[in-house]
C-alpha cells in the first residue's frame, strides 16, 4: 500500500473518534484483542522505558515537554499523541520528527495480515482504527530502537489501547468533565477511568486535582503499591515573566530547582510543565541521565500547535483547542489576563458530544462578536445546533458555513487592535492554522 491506500485501509475500521457516544465498556474497548495483535507482532510495546499519560486537560502538552527534554538529554524518544491537526502521521514521532508517509504505509502493510487474523477470529471483538494506529506506533518505535516511549492516552485510560504497556512513570494531568456520554458525568468516575493506567510499583505523578479526583487517584495508588508525587504539593512552580514569546518560571521540585522558559502561553501550561519536571525527575530515579540543562533546553524548544497559538499579530489572532467548559474557562481567564484588544471576535465550533452550553457560558463573558461554524470533522456539531445552544445562553451568533468563511468575515471586520479567537475544538483550530498557512503561501508566491 502507498500512503493514501494505507490511510483508507485504516479508515475502513470502526473509528470511535468519529462516532460520538460509544459506550465505554469492555465489550467495545476490549484490550485482549490488542494484546493478541501485539503478541503476533512480538510485543513491540514491552521492554522500553515508558511514560504513560492520562488526563482530561494538558496531557498532550505534558507529553511533548517530557519528550523534548529526553531528546535534549541525548535519548532516542518515541512520542505517540492524539488527535492530529493535519495528518495522521503527526501522531507518531521519533525525536520530534513525524513518521514518514512511506514508513507509515509500509508498517500498515506489514501488520495487515495480523490485523485481519485477529478480526477473523473476533474472539474479543474486532480491532478499531485507534488500536491499529497504536500498534503501528509500537512497531515503529521498536524498529528504530528508541530508548523511551512517551504515550498519551486516547480516551479514558483503563480501556484505552495504549494501556497494554508496563510504564515506569504514570502521569495523571488535570481531570474534569469531558466525554461525559462515554465516561460518565461524575468527576470521580472519570478520575477512576484515568487512574486505570496505574500499574503496581510504578511512580505516579498527579497534577493538581479537584478533591474528589485526587481522592480516587490516591486510592488507586494505594491499591497498586505505586509511589505518588503530587504536583502543587511536592513540586511547585512560580511564574517570573510572560509575553507573546512565552513564559518564564521557576519549578521547585524534589531533587532540584529549575529556572525555565517555554514558548507556550497560558497559566495552565506552567502546571503542565511542573508536571513534566516531576515525571522527568522520576525517570532520573530509575537511572535516566537528565540534567537541569537538558530540561531547560528541551522545554525552550517545545512546539505544540493549536494550544493558545498566535497566528497573526495585527489583528491578534489566537487559535486554541479548548473543548470543554473547564478548558474554556481557563482560556478566557488567560486571554483577559495577558492579552489586550479593543474588540473581540470569537469563532466557535465544536464536536457534537461536548458540553457546548458550558463553553458558551464562558465565551459569553468575553462580550465579543460570536461567529459559529462547523469543522470538516464527521463528529462536528451542526451550526443550527450551536445556534440554538448559544441562544439559550442569551447570545445571538453569526453563522458561517466553514472555518475559512468565518475567518474571512472576522478579518474583514477586525481592526489592527482587535482580537480574533478561534476555539471550541482542535479540529477547528487545525483548520484555522491551515487557513493562515494558505495565506502565507499566497503572500510568498506574490513576492
Amino acid at each position: 500500500m502507498d500512503f493514501p491506500q494505507a490511510e483508507k485501509y485504516l479508515c475502513s475500521f470502526t473509528d470511535y473518534e468519529k462516532v460520538p457516544g460509544i459506550a465505554y465498556t469492555a465489550a467495545n474497548y476490549d484490550l485482549r484483542r490488542m494484546e493478541i495483535l501485539l503478541q503476533s507482532l512480538r510485543n513491540p510495546h514491552l521492554g522500553t522505558k515508558t511514560v504513560h499519560i492520562a488526563g482530561t486537560k494538558g496531557k498532550g502538552s505534558t507529553a511533548v515537554l517530557i519528550s523534548q527534554a529526553l531528546v535534549s538529554a541525548g535519548y532516542r524518544v518515541g512520542l505517540y499523541t492524539s488527535p492530529h491537526l493535519q495528518t495522521v502521521t503527526e501522531r507518531i514521532r521519533i525525536d520530534g520528527t513525524r513518521i514518514s508517509d512511506n514508513d507509515f504505509a509500509s508498517l500498515v502493510t506489514e501488520i495487515k495480515p495480523m490485523v485481519e487474523s485477529v478480526n477473523r477470529q473476533a474472539a474479543y471483538g474486532t480491532l478499531t482504527t485507534f488500536e491499529i494506529l497504536t500498534a503501528v506506533a509500537f512497531v515503529h518505535f521498536k524498529k528504530n530502537n528508541i530508548d523511551f516511549q512517551v504515550l498519551e492516552v486516547g480516551l479514558g485510560g483503563r480501556l484505552d489501547a495504549t494501556n497494554v504497556v508496563k510504564p515506569d512513570v504514570c502521569v495523571i494531568t488535570s481531570v474534569s468533565l469531558d466525554h461525559t456520554e462515554i465516561l460518565g458525568g461524575a468527576v470521580a468516575k472519570i478520575a477512576a477511568e484515568k487512574a486505570g493506567i496505574i500499574k503496581p510499583g510504578c511512580t505516579v505523578i498527579m497534577a493538581p486535582q479537584a478533591a474528589v479526583a485526587a481522592r480516587v487517584i490516591k486510592q488507586s495508588c494505594l491499591r497498586q503499591g505505586a509511589n505518588l508525587t503530587q504536583v502543587g504539593k511536592d513540586v511547585t512552580w512560580q511564574k517570573t515573566g510572560s509575553g507573546v514569546y512565552g513564559q518564564k518560571f521557576n519549578v521547585i521540585a524534589m531533587k532540584c530547582n529549575y529556572e525555565l522558559t517555554i514558548p507556550l502561553l497560558g497559566d495552565y501550561q506552567l502546571e503542565n510543565a511542573a508536571t513534566a519536571v516531576a515525571a522527568l525527575e522520576a525517570l532520573v530515579s530509575t537511572g535516566a541521565r537528565i540534567s537541569s540543562k537538558d530540561i531547560r533546553e528541551g522545554f525552550h524548544k517545545v512546539s505544540w500547535p493549536g494550544r493558545f497559538q498566535i497566528l497573526n499579530r495585527e489583528p491578534l489572532v489566537v487559535a486554541d483547542g479548548a473543548h470543554n467548559a473547564y478548558s474554556m474557562k481557563k482560556l478566557v481567564e488567560n486571554i483577559n489576563k495577558y492579552l489586550s484588544w479593543k474588540n473581540c471576535f470569537v469563532i466557535f465550533g465544536t464536536s457534537s458530544d461536548k458540553d457546548t452550553s458550558g463553553m458558551a457560558r464562558e465565551i459569553r463573558t468575553l462580550r465579543g462578536h460570536i461567529i459559529i461554524t462547523s469543522s470538516e470533522h464527521p463528529r462536528a456539531a451542526s451550526i443550527d445546533t450551536l445556534s440554538e445552544i448559544f441562544s439559550h445562553a442569551h447570545v445571538v451568533p453569526v453563522k458561517a458555513a466553514t472555518v475559512d468563511e468565518a475567518l474571512s468575515r472576522a478579518l474583514e471586520q477586525a481592526a489592527k487592535t482587535d482580537l480574533v479567537l478561534i476555539t471550541g475544538s482542535l479540529f477547528v483550530a487545525a483548520e484555522a492554522i491551515k487557513y493562515f498557512e494558505k495565506v502565507l503561501l499566497k503572500s510568498l508566491s506574490r513576492s
